[in-house]
């Protein structure tokens, strides 16, 4: 049988016979390791234990990258809000205090980009640097009551974009969902693998002190306690490793919830009494990453639409009201310098009517900003080619493998069954010297290889299921069966 990547963990050691007189002679000395065992087994007990279904629940809301995911909705949300604030009509409204010469002469001249001077003045012969003090208020509306659909463009690649946030968030929380549950079926698993292995080191321990007792008293060759020295070592070398990568995996798992906890244990639930059934596979259209890749390429589209509507004009609705201050009278030219005098309105004026603005030669920018959003759609259209060309391969992959492991899984109590009886066999040989230590000892790999392979290729199937699942885009295949 293929095995999985945790079988390069699981190699096991010669347990020792339970009912031997040389283990009943030993038994007293052994009280410390089954004292170890029971405090550990109280640690286990007292370590918090989680279900799949609160971890999924913390890990959506505690995971720092799912927050920024609805951070990003929100900032959408908002930016629809503001292009809809283009609707209304610009009131701007100014009041200002001046300090200034007023000498002028006839003929126009062009404000040429920044803040324009005003050239009004009185003309005469000669420059009056006496400076006099003005004021000039204004309140003016700008209506764009017709734009050709600009606005609608921008709102609506605003929403667009607010349609690829919100779905770019759901394809992470499904994706994250999957890692969560992927990495509480690895636990387990690890867990399983660390009790097998304390198990071993426990039964290497007992076999250990056998062999020395049967060695000391002539009754087996001194090669067997060497023998079984090196298979003791070896056994909490494994036991050692087996727990660093149970650590590892449960420092991942905490992770994913987003609270990293060294002391997290996983429920078994129902992953270890049963098998999952066979079920069909959903079409992997509705996947939440396929989804997300057609959100944005709508979000391209409405963004080249937008775009392409800027170069159209706008027509305008304006009206303005204004008064005018100074130090020179309107009068008769006199000036007086004081203050009160020349912010004193002199002049009051309105203005209503209707504006046009075109920038005919932004037609050439917008031309460019056009295609290039035209190259940004076929971009995203490639790569939702090139997702559901992986969704479909994986489809058919998660099927295959599904099915490969729950054969598996269905096989491995008949390579348990017949490793026992193996051992079984093999321990009464050696117990009656007709076979030696090493033959045992292969046995006993056998068997604990089976132990093994029972728990991880059940673990796998569910793992399969899992891929199953995450390939249709759709959990509920995989809870449903646990929630059974």
């Amino acid at each position: 049988m293929k095995h999985s990547q945790y079988h390069s963990v699981s190699r096991f050691f010669p347990p020792g016979n339970a009912h031997s007189p040389a283990h009943r002679n030993f038994k007293i000395k052994n009280r410390w390791p089954a004292f170890f065992f029971v405090a550990f087994a109280c640690m286990q007990a007292n370590a918090q234990q989680i279900k799949l279904h609160e971890a999924l629940e913390q890990g959506k809301g505690n995971f720092p990258f799912l927050k920024a995911k609805q951070a990003e909705i929100h900032a959408a949300e908002s930016r629809i809000k503001s292009v809809k604030t283009d609707y209304l009509p610009a009131f701007i409204v100014q009041d200002q205090y001046t300090y200034a010469t007023s000498n002028s002469v006839a003929g126009a001249f062009l404000p040429n980009e920044g803040s324009a001077l005003s050239p009004s003045g009185g003309i005469r012969p000669e420059n009056i640097y006496t400076a006099t003090f003005g004021s000039f208020t204004t309140a003016l509306v700008d209506w764009k009551v017709f734009n050709f659909g600009k606005v609608n463009a921008n709102v609506n690649a605003a929403k667009a974009d607010l349609a690829r946030s919100q779905a770019d968030y759901e394809n992470e929380l499904f994706q994250h969902q999957v890692k969560i549950i992927d990495a509480y079926l690895l636990l387990l698993i690890n867990q399983k693998l660390v009790d097998a292995q304390r198990q071993n080191l426990e039964r290497a321990s007992v076999f250990k002190r056998v062999t020395d007792a049967a060695v000391s008293s002539g009754m087996r060759p001194g090669v067997d306690s060497s023998l079984a020295a090196a298979e003791y070592a070896k056994a909490q070398l494994l036991l050692l490793e087996s727990q660093r990568s149970e650590k590892a995996q449960r420092l991942r798992f905490s992770e994913l919830t987003g609270e990293l906890r060294d002391s997290i244990q996983v429920d078994t639930m129902s992953f270890y009494s049963q098998l999952p059934a066979v079920s069909e596979i959903g079409s992997f259209l509705k996947n939440p990453a396929l989804k997300f890749s057609q959100a944005q390429i709508d979000a391209s589209l409405a963004r080249s639409l937008a775009v392409k509507r800027s170069y159209l004009p706008s027509v305008s609705l304006v009206g303005a009201g204004w008064g005018r201050g100074s130090g020179v009278s309107n009068k008769d030219d006199s000036f007086r310098t004081d203050f009160g005098s020349g912010v004193k309105y002199q002049v009051y004026n309105y203005l209503v009517g209707v504006s046009t603005r075109w920038n005919l030669t932004n037609i050439f920018k917008v031309r460019n900003d056009y295609h290039a959003e035209q190259f940004q759609v076929e971009r995203f259209k490639s790569l939702y080619q090139t997702q559901q060309l992986q969704l479909d391969r994986q489809t058919r992959e998660s099927e295959i493998q599904f099915q490969l492991s729950l054969a598996q899984a269905r096989l491995t109590p008949v390579q348990l069954a017949a490793a026992r009886t193996a051992f079984n066999q093999a321990e009464a040989r050696y117990q009656s010297g007709l076979t030696d230590l090493f033959t045992l000892a292969q046995s006993v790999n056998a068997l604990n290889r089976a132990e093994v392979d029972k728990f991880v290729t059940n673990g796998n199937a569910w793992r399969s299921l899992l891929l199953k699942a995450a390939a249709a885009g759709d959990l509920s295949m995989f809870l449903n069966q646990i929630a059974q």
